[in-house]
């Protein structure tokens, strides 16, 4: 019973994590756009390290926004690679248990 709760909680976790990176995105564009305070690019690329990278590059290209910046592309794909494992390590605890360690 704990497994079952564990993994809707990572579940949800996943879910908001990406959401989450998706509306600062938009947020950060729109702020940008009207010359405003801005949310620091360190936060965004923390979120794409701890499982937010879909929510990310969809927002870069759903908004155009930050796709320009070199050193910044460069981070968020490390943290996709990054995002992908726990992804993948998710994926393995929801369908299957949980993942044995080495």
């Amino acid at each position: 019973m704990q497994l079952l709760e564990f993994s809707h909680i990572l579940l949800i976790y996943l879910i908001a994590v990406n959401i989450f990176t998706l509306t600062l995105m938009w947020w950060d564009k729109r702020k940008a756009r009207k010359k405003d305070w801005r949310v620091s690019e360190a936060t965004l690329l923390l979120l794409a390290f701890i499982g937010g990278a879909l929510g990310l590059f969809f927002g870069m290209f759903k908004f155009r926004h930050k796709t320009l910046k070199r050193s910044f592309r460069a981070v968020a794909i490390i943290g996709l690679i990054v995002s992908l494992i726990i992804y993948y390590i998710a994926f393995k605890i929801l369908t299957f248990g949980p993942v044995p360690m080495m």
